[in-house]
């Protein structure tokens, strides 16, 4: 078990229980700024923070228009409950993992445990690049969400890229302060995101379109076309959140049973409410009219409907927690890059000052403020080349939302194909591999189903980008993710020859103090 993990009132303090009395802090013999606080999260905070990453609404609104018109696939619900059941397996092994390993680097501490330090390493890498991708992006559809609410209801033009730099600033704030404070942000702009969007449901399915309430979208028939490996894609970039759990570790109480509970429950969550929000919509339009129209109307349709059944003064709520339930998103994606930084700063992957905790808080503090840097940079880029007139999408959302949102899919979802691999080393190393086997089985099926779908990503980059066939960001941008893996091998690969020391950190945790504190021993008896 890693060292990571706490009974409430104790800490491990290399070999050592250390009692805390009220701080509710880890210590280790290098002092409690280079350890994450605990007992910080119970299941609720930590559920809610998970499920915020996902922006229910957001999917709901966008995500689902895009699969039914772009994609042309009807049964969407359904490949809602087939991704569920393929992160349901995914989920038997990775919550195993959980139990054995603590640590806030969560993916790559798992890959480097069961796969080696070296491929920790690459892992790393991704992960850092892949949930900063994702985060910046939707700064480009916040900005544009918050620039058309001014224009609609204040009669203000502004361009998008200010609502999203003073975003970023905000969300920087936030990512300084305690991580429960931040769990009460999200969890109260969730749970009035997820009402409204069930009060839809239930007005659809008792004012049903044309064609009454049918279960057509169910049918297995529906699942075809062209469009099916990418609407795969994007359906299960909609799950992406419930993952993030063994991130916070670390900040919960009894992390062997909150984590793997929490994540049982997001996606068992997350696949029944998309199922049912995105059959409400067929239900509303019609199966047979649902791709043309949301073809025609793209997020507006959710909006439209809802005017039509609920009201104005409704869909005007809607249209301010649609850009609540984005920051939601954004915090939540803010905080688990913070982690990841502060993980590879404590195992010696980043520079040390990264693996230290602000006083006050216990929040990641470098880490946070690095992920707000790379924000204010990437936001400005993308400002500095449009052109356009404010309202126009082409940048903040078909170029920087798209094109990082889909890079940072792609990352996530190879890092969970390569996690379910790495569950499988892991307890065959221990021994335990007969005693484990059906929670390998399901991650063996699990990895396969995820590394299929990452190829379908890369294939079809060009539709989830809307680059055209011939285009140069076919490579490019799923090149980002490559390049981060091969830099990230490259690192560990060097660090084996020149610092096997920090090599043998890799994926440990507060583990890693333990092997630091034998070093210096060692040292002074020399």
């Amino acid at each position: 078990m890693s060292t990571g993990s706490s009974s409430p009132g104790t800490t491990r303090q290399t070999g050592t229980t250390r009692r805390t009395g009220d701080t509710g802090g880890i210590n280790t013999y290098k002092g409690e700024e280079r350890a994450l606080r605990a007992d910080r999260l119970g299941t609720p905070g930590l559920l809610l923070s998970v499920l915020a990453a996902s922006a229910p609404l957001m999917v709901v609104a966008g995500v689902m228009p895009t699969v039914f018109g772009v994609m042309g696939i009807v049964g969407q619900p359904l490949l809602f409950v087939i991704l569920g059941a393929v992160l349901m397996l995914f989920s038997v092994g990775y919550a195993e993992m959980s139990r054995h390993v603590h640590n806030a680097g969560a993916f790559y501490a798992y890959i480097a445990r069961g796969l080696g330090p070296t491929a920790g390493a690459g892992a790393s890498l991704v992960a850092l690049v892949a949930y900063s991708a994702m985060q910046v992006g939707i700064y480009g559809i916040l900005g544009f969400e918050v620039s058309v609410i001014l224009s609609t209801y204040a009669g203000i033009d502004v361009q998008w890229w200010i609502p999203a730099l003073i975003a970023v600033v905000v969300v920087g704030v936030l990512g300084w302060l305690k991580i429960d404070l931040n769990a009460k942000v999200l969890g109260v702009l969730l749970v009035i995101e997820c009402v409204l969007v069930v009060v839809f449901d239930i007005a659809a399915v008792s004012e049903p379109g044309p064609e009454g309430l049918s279960f057509q979208a169910f049918n297995p028939e529906t699942l075809t076309g062209a469009g099916l490996s990418t609407a795969l894609c994007f359906c299960i970039a909609a799950f992406v959140g419930f993952e993030q759990a063994p991130v916070y570790a670390e900040e919960t109480s009894r992390p062997q049973i909150v984590v793997s509970r929490v994540m049982f429950l997001a996606v068992g969550y997350a696949a029944v409410f998309l199922a049912l929000s995105s059959w409400a919509l067929t239900v509303a339009v019609g199966p047979a009219s649902i791709a043309d129209t949301s073809l025609k109307e793209g997020p507006g349709m959710l909006f439209g409907l809802t005017e039509t059944r609920l009201g104005s003064t409704f869909t005007d709520v809607l249209h301010i927690l649609f850009v609540t339930g984005i920051f939601a998103a954004l915090l939540s994606f803010h905080n688990v890059v913070a982690r990841y930084g502060f993980a590879m700063g404590r195992e010696g992957l980043l520079p040390a000052r990264f693996g230290r905790t602000n006083r006050a808080s216990g929040a990641p503090g470098i880490g946070s403020l690095l992920q707000s840097v790379i924000s204010v940079v990437i936001v400005l880029a993308f400002a500095l080349s449009d052109d356009n007139h404010i309202g126009d999408p082409t940048v903040p959302v078909l170029r920087l939302f798209t094109w990082m949102g889909n890079v940072g899919a792609l990352g996530v979802i190879l890092l969970m194909a390569a996690a379910s691999f790495a569950v499988i080393a892991f307890f065959v190393k221990r021994g335990a591999g007969r005693v484990q086997a059906p929670r390998l089985v399901a991650s063996g099926l699990a990895g396969i189903a995820l590394l299929s779908i990452a190829v379908f990503t890369v294939r079809d980059f060009d539709v989830l980008v809307g680059s055209g066939s011939g285009s140069a960001l076919n490579w490019l941008l799923p090149g980002v993710i490559v390049l981060a893996l091969v830099g990230g091998l490259v690192y560990g690969a060097v660090l084996r020859r020149v610092k096997p020391e920090v090599h043998a950190r890799i994926g440990l945790g507060n583990e890693a103090f333990q092997l630091e504190k034998a070093a210096e021993s060692e040292s002074g008896r020399r």
